[in-house]
């Protein structure tokens, strides 16, 4: 005879919050509770998940405890908490259809991942019914951020809502033994999606033939736009020297260097240098673009990577295959010979956003493209390649975006909900709100008019997902910012809080490293430019700061900044300009000056003694670009950073263990000290005109830097006796200068903060505007509440 409901049994209701949807957590519980004899049921809700469960008390009790830490791979689970409840009989346990959302979702939306090993087995075993299925996935892979539409995770708010599923995918969808058990992206090559091809020439190919034409094109020399999860690529074989300059002069790419995508590890190991932390993070199911120290470039006995996928630089950008399109593409066993490295840049021209609509993508793209290997599942979301580096073995995130995005920071402090709009160019807005920060994926420069258009779109995706509504905004105090004046013509008559440019990349460290924001730290930050204080451009910041306020306590000292952009991408011209503030004559045997005809100098000459078209600047990246050229080593710019990532690589190379340069600094009446690069500058061109090799003076800059960086903050210490360290801003992108100011401020005894979550560059800037706008909220209302006291 069976017990009565309440003989010996408990009931409790569990609610389970974090990326628990879209995960296969409902699956997991399932058999979790099954396996325990247990009754119940499980739906997702706009909080999360919520669990009925019903049994033994031992084994309740166990459910319970097990849930967070055998979670799925894919799952973060952030919160377990119950209620008991009076038993009510229930010996099965089901997995129920989700609860309407009474409001706004609040559980976490998951990111999108990687193909998993069991639907890649599935891809390429010919017994399976999904043998060369492009769109192969389970409840542990595959798109999810980038189709969802609303919240809770169910296939009907997705981008999948249009593609009914066949018989048996509807069997495996609904069998508990079944690793597709509600796995809302089931499909199979019976119910779609499907690929089709297009060329420029008209001729049109779908399924199977759309997949073997692309590829036939691929190997022949052409250029192909990729749908892919978050958008379209540029695609051709990185072995062909004339595809891969081909589709450099289309895009007007200049000399940046291009991402390469292979099939598997033998591959990336030909191509660079892995550490266990680099191949850790190649083969990670976010599959981020890794800047790795480049090899040989030999994929196979005698095929090598052209020449012009990445001149100039010390790194490759390899990215490991991640969708079951790009194993198709690079090709399986059996296949006819094909490209085994695919180069993939992003499906878009300079300075506009992805393309992700397939109309949209033919005619933007259309003198980029030979051919568009599309797919009729629509994007919903446009999320770019993720791009990270290892630096010390940990992870320095350089652009973050597909597999990261939407997932939060969680934040040392709470804060009202609030939109921060980060900066012009990389960007990346932020929502917060309570204790979370939701960094959204890589939105671009603001110059464009659809980027600004895709930025409106992202705000509004994140508010719908997470359920914020902002009372206020965050945003740069720059004055020409077209975030800056977006966030201002946007406010409805709420708060906008100003935050000064290297004040947020300050902020930004210390929030993701936890810090509470009880004491001040000495924040470092090194970019090209920011709106100072007084108007000048500044970027050699040494801030005494907290999330309230700050105190610069020091900077490089000012020299012009000849003709603003102009400047910034004529190095040769900010080298000039540094030698005249260093009193060093401008002798034609420098390359700087060799670059320049006598016009341009004499214009040059002309502007910086009489101050026209010249702003002042501290800029630490624009010193890195006048050193470089000093050295010979890039004197035209065609993309950001460039001198310095050339200048960096070179300093990989060199040979000099001891050699340095030294800054000198000027002390005045109080802060900020002046760090004076004359010298610096000086040394490098003496080293130019005597002939010393670019490698040795690119090397005796980079530890004048990082010497310069801890005598500073020892001089800081002693003073007011901080010994926290952050460093931000782009020039810490640079792997060597991040490496060498680490080990000289921990050899000085500091304790070193370094971005391990967010970019160091302006895409982390809208979570270091949250940080500091809450703390200014926080400020201000405790004044209210004093007043009301009084």
């Amino acid at each position: 005879m069976e017990p009565a409901p309440g003989d010996g049994r408990i009931r409790r209701r569990v609610a389970v919050t974090g990326v628990v949807q879209g995960v296969g957590f409902r699956p997991y519980v399932y058999t979790l509770a099954t396996g325990l004899g247990l009754g119940g049921s499980v739906a997702n809700c706009q909080e999360g998940v919520t669990i009925a469960v019903e049994g033994d008390k031992d084994a309740v009790s166990e459910f319970c405890r097990r849930l967070g830490p055998e979670a799925p791979a894919l799952a973060t689970v952030t919160a377990v908490s119950w209620s008991e409840e009076p038993p009510a009989g229930d010996r099965g346990f089901r997995v129920r259809a989700s609860r309407p959302a009474a409001g706004p979702g609040r559980t976490l939306a998951p990111a999108d991942a990687a193909i998993c090993d069991d639907c890649l087995g599935d891809l390429i075993d010919p017994a399976s019914r999904r043998y060369r299925h492009p769109f192969v996935t389970c409840t542990n892979c595959g798109p999810r951020f980038t189709i969802i539409r609303d919240l809770p995770y169910d296939r009907a708010r997705t981008t999948m809502a249009g593609f009914a599923m066949c018989s048996q995918c509807a069997r495996e969808y609904a069998d508990p033994g079944d690793r597709r058990f509600h796995a809302e992206t089931i499909c199979c090559p019976a119910c779609g999606p499907r690929l089709s091809l297009v060329t420029s020439e008209g001729q049109a190919d779908v399924g199977a033939g759309a997949l073997a034409t692309a590829r036939g094109l691929l190997a022949s020399g052409a250029i192909v736009a990729v749908k892919g999860l978050g958008g379209y690529h540029l695609a051709c074989d990185a072995t062909n020297e004339a595809a891969v300059a081909l589709l450099r002069k289309r895009k007007r790419r200049g000399d940046q260097p291009f991402a390469v995508m292979v099939a598997g590890m033998a591959a990336a190991n030909g191509l660079a240098d892995l550490s266990a932390e680099e191949r850790a993070a190649v083969q990670g199911r976010q599959r981020p673009i890794v800047l790795a120290k480049r090899r040989g470039g030999e994929l196979a006995r005698g095929v090598r990577l052209a020449g012009s996928v990445a001149p100039g630089v010390a790194d490759v950008g390899l990215m490991l295959a991640y969708t079951p399109l790009h194993y198709l593409l690079l090709g399986l066993p059996g296949d006819p010979p094909g490209p085994t490295a695919l180069v993939m840049t992003s499906g878009n021209r300079s300075g506009e956003p992805l393309a992700i609509d397939d109309d949209e993508a033919v005619t933007r793209l259309a003198d980029l493209a030979d051919a568009w290997l599309a797919h009729d599942r629509p994007i919903h979301v446009p999320c770019d390649d993720s791009v990270m580096r290892i630096v010390d073995g940990a992870e320095l995130p350089v652009r973050r975006s597909r597999g990261y995005a939407p997932l939060p920071v969680d934040l040392p402090f709470t804060v009202p909900p609030m939109l921060a709009v980060g900066g012009d160019l990389k960007n990346a807005l932020c929502l917060a709100g309570s204790g979370r920060a939701w960094l959204s994926q890589h939105i671009g420069d603001m110059d464009d008019l659809r980027t600004q258009q895709q930025f409106e779109a992202a705000a509004a995706h994140l508010s719908t997902l997470t359920g914020i509504r902002p009372e206020s905004l965050a945003a740069d105090r720059h004055p020409g910012y077209r975030s800056s004046r977006w966030a201002a013509t946007r406010a409805a008559g709420r708060p906008v809080c100003q935050v000064q440019h290297h004040h947020a990349h300050v902020a930004s460290t210390m929030a993701e490293n936890g810090h509470q924001g009880g004491r001040r730290v000495l924040g470092i930050a090194f970019d090209g430019t920011g709106y100072g204080d007084d108007g000048a451009v500044w970027g050699g910041e040494f801030l005494v700061a907290d999330y309230r306020g700050y105190i610069r306590a020091a900077h490089l000292r000012y020299v012009p900044l000849p003709g603003g952009d102009a400047g910034v991408r004529n190095p040769c011209r900010m080298a000039l300009a540094h030698l005249r503030a260093a009193d060093v004559a401008w002798s034609a045997d420098l390359p700087c000056v060799r670059a320049c005809s006598g016009e341009e100098l004499r214009l040059l000459g002309a502007q910086l003694a009489g101050g026209s078209h010249c702003v002042p600047t501290s800029s630490m990246g624009r010193l890195f670009d006048a050193v470089s050229s000093i050295a010979g080593v890039c004197q035209r710019v065609s993309y950001e950073a460039q001198a310095a990532a050339e200048l960096e690589a070179l300093a990989w190379s060199a040979d000099d263990p001891d050699g340095s340069y030294a800054f000198a600094l000027r002390t005045q009446d109080g802060l900020p000290w002046l760090i004076d690069a004359a010298p610096v500058v000086a040394a490098a061109a003496a080293d130019a005109l005597a002939g010393v090799p670019a490698p040795l003076i690119a090397v005796r800059f980079h530890r004048a830097v990082a010497a310069a960086v801890a005598d500073i903050a020892d001089r800081v210490r002693a003073a007011t006796g901080i010994s926290e360290v952050t460093l931000s801003g782009g020039v810490f992108v640079n792997e060597l200068l991040s490496r060498w100011c680490a080990r000289a401020l921990a050899g000085r005894g500091l304790v070193v903060l370094r971005h391990h979550r967010v970019p160091p560059t302006d895409a982390g800037l809208a979570l270091g505007q949250v940080a500091v706008a809450a703390s200014q909220h926080a400020a201000s209302q405790h004044a209210a509440d004093h007043y009301e006291e009084e």
